[in-house]
């Protein structure tokens, strides 16, 4: 008898509503992914993979977590293992995942763009896997360009530092064959660690060297910073991020942040009070710079980082000993966008969550602040790292849903190093359409597939493509 694959048409879609909403409504849609962190590089130099381990498991940290859960050691994550001897270490904990949303990313990328579904991963089929998508990696579709094309991406955001010097984008930017566009996101979180005096001092020598300015004072590094972020808006860049434990929004006055400024350029020791202080006045700043060009600013709150010190001395950062954190978010949070509104100069935000405790709050945050400027001005993001599989994102959906506008939810982004990470917007999509056609056959909705089905395509697509305002160059593809 033959068993129907594992993933399949109907995958996470429990009813024929969902099917519909699905199939007519968000399967063929393009994608817009405002947040990764994909190697700009990669796609200026049209990156051709040389195996699977490097397309799948280089710098995928989700994995590694998992392998040394299921006691691989390290050399097989992030050492000298060959790359064959580190997939067949993956492939042999992939069936120990079960349960855990690995299990389902695996086999849809496997599905995905390399079509295969007929077998579970795990050690006795690694070495087909392996072989057949290596044969197919060799293949143009299967760069880093020509993998964009598969999955319809129209726009790719990275995430950059403003030092960085973006010549990759400009190589991009000024290639008229490639179809999408790739534009730059502006990530100050650097400019925060005034505590750290010597790492802060180097990091303004670069901001100075890459601005072609001399910093002395507090303005000159503001004017450095106003004028990369001229540089970004120049190259497409159109939302900043702050990955951020909490926000900081304490009193300060201009003269004491220039003092702080000053002092950490001096290298001396700048306190827990001063440091927060600091954040504080940056984080306005920026919110002014960003307002003033229309962009949107992004706020990722809640991760505790580089738990592990040993692992952190070893490895550095960004190497899976991250965790959920439990810091107060509400009060700082408010105090710091209500300055900004009570200045007129509140950009569109996004405000994202990774401890769930707090869903509701920030659902019910960005109706404070929402002013009939734009729709969905204020938007609380999509689930985010630890919650971005299938129960988080119903979670996040429910508490959008329940305190403001599902209806104007931006949707989906990767948030991720890989090539292979976009079935995430086709695993989004489908709990999306479930979440709505289970609701229908209940009768808790509508049952009019005419009526749903347009949010259906605006969640998936449609609302990004508005709210953002990036210049999408291409818009081949089925569009409901």
């Amino acid at each position: 008898m033959n068993r129907r694959p594992f993933i399949h048409e109907r995958f996470l879609l429990q009813n024929e509503i969902a099917v519909e909403l699905y199939e007519r409504y968000a399967r063929d849609l393009p994608i817009i992914d405002y947040h990764s962190h994909l190697p700009p590089a990669d796609v200026a130099r049209n990156r051709v993979f040389a195996n699977l381990t490097r397309i799948w498991l280089e710098g995928d940290h989700y994995k590694w977590r998992a392998m040394r859960s299921n006691g691989v050691d390290e050399r097989y994550c992030t050492g000298d293992a060959s790359d064959w001897e580190k997939f067949e270490a993956w492939a042999a904990t992939v069936p120990k995942t079960l349960r855990n949303p690995l299990y389902h990313w695996s086999h849809m990328e496997l599905k995905r763009p390399f079509g295969i579904d007929d077998v579970l991963l795990s050690k006795e089929t690694a070495r087909g896997v392996w072989d057949r998508c290596n044969e197919l990696l060799g293949k143009p579709e299967f760069s880093a360009r020509g993998l964009l094309r598969q999955f319809k991406v129209h726009v790719i955001c990275t995430t950059d530092d403003p030092t960085d010097s973006l010549e990759h984008h400009r190589a991009v930017a000024a290639d008229p064959t490639f179809e999408a566009i790739m534009v730059p996101a502006f990530r100050p979180d650097k400019a925060h660690r005034i505590d750290d005096p010597a790492f802060f001092r180097g990091w303004v020598e670069k901001l100075a060297a890459v601005a072609d300015m001399t910093i002395v004072s507090y303005m000159d590094f503001l004017d450095a910073l106003r004028k990369r972020h001229g540089v970004f808006h120049e190259l497409g860049c159109r939302v900043s991020d702050h990955g951020l434990e909490t926000i900081v929004a304490e009193e300060v006055t201009a003269s004491e942040t220039a003092a702080i400024f000053r002092r950490a350029m001096d290298g001396q020791q700048v306190g827990a009070d001063d440091a927060r202080k600091w954040g504080s006045a940056l984080l306005f700043e920026f919110g002014v710079m960003d307002y003033e060009r229309g962009w949107t600013q992004q706020y990722h709150l809640g991760a505790l980082r580089n738990t592990n010190p040993r692992m952190f001395n070893t490895l550095g950062p960004d190497t899976g000993f991250d965790t959920i954190g439990d810091f107060e978010i509400a009060k700082p949070l408010a105090r710091l966008l209500g300055r900004l509104d009570e200045a007129r100069a509140l950009p569109k935000t996004i405000l994202y969550n990774l401890n769930p405790r707090d869903n509701e709050l920030m659902a019910t945050m960005t109706g404070n602040f929402q002013d009939g400027s734009v729709p969905g001005k204020m938007q609380y993001g999509s689930a985010w790292w630890f919650l971005d599989q299938k129960d988080g994102i119903e979670r996040q959906l429910n508490a959008l849903s329940t305190l403001g506008l599902l209806s104007r939810f931006v949707g989906m982004l990767t948030d991720s190093r890989s090539f292979l990470s976009f079935p995430r917007h086709d695993y989004f999509r489908r709990v999306l359409c479930n979440v709505l056609g289970e609701e229908m056959a209940k009768g808790l909705l509508p049952n009019d597939v005419s009526l749903v089905g347009p949010m259906v395509s605006d969640i998936s697509y449609y609302n990004a493509k508005s709210y953002f305002g990036f210049q999408i160059k291409s818009s081949k593809g089925p569009v409901s």
